[in-house]
């Protein structure tokens, strides 16, 4: 690596840097604000769901259909893979990917169940190394409120979550736990993973 050694290449190599942090600024910001709208939005259709009265089934289902609409479901299905996804044929991805999705959706929509009867209030937003963490609370009237962080990126082109962490509980590493299980419990066979969880 060269040495800056003259106070003509200092300055201009201060004065580059001077540049990238202010071109580095606004784009974080908006990251910031594009990753907090995003569950603002999220947050604002679960409580929506919430408040409507509806029996709990059809409450699960609309928590399904929010969270197939706002997560990046590919790169939740590939990271729960681990390995065996660069293994995987690009058909058997694809398969795997909407199996996946529609299982962790009703997954988590029922995980959403737990709002029932609350209300979830977006609180702060932070970037952290692979995109944006957004800091949520939920708050029920008998029950103390308990954190849910929202990770955010926008690799797709637009923001989506890609984690959700649960006080402190990480639903990528537990998907990539229990996906790992379920492979071994099928001898390492994909395509019998697959047809499992569309049935799921």
């Amino acid at each position: 690596m060269t040495v800056l050694t003259t106070r003509r290449a200092f300055l201009a190599h201060g004065a580059a840097l001077a540049l990238a942090a202010s071109a580095a600024a606004p784009a974080l910001a908006q990251d910031l604000t594009a990753s907090r709208a995003l569950v603002d939005r999220l947050v604002a259709d679960v409580n929506a769901v919430i408040a409507s009265g509806q029996p709990e089934d059809a409450m699960i289902g609309q928590f399904a259909q929010i969270f197939q609409a706002y997560a990046d479901a590919p790169t939740i299905a590939r990271y729960s893979l681990g390995a065996d996804a660069r293994a995987a044929t690009p058909d058997q991805l694809a398969r795997y990917t909407q199996a996946f999705s529609n299982y962790v959706a009703q997954k988590y929509g029922s995980r959403f169940r737990e709002f029932i009867g609350g209300a979830v209030q977006v609180e702060d937003a932070r970037a952290v190394p692979n995109g944006v963490e957004v800091q949520t609370t939920a708050i029920f009237v008998n029950e103390a409120p308990f954190r849910v962080d929202f990770w955010v990126s926008e690799a797709t082109g637009q923001p989506k979550f890609f984690n959700i962490i649960i006080e402190g509980v990480n639903m990528l590493l537990s998907e990539r736990t229990e996906v790992q299980a379920m492979l071994d419990q099928r001898g390492g066979d994909l395509d019998r993973l697959i047809s499992d969880l569309s049935r799921m």
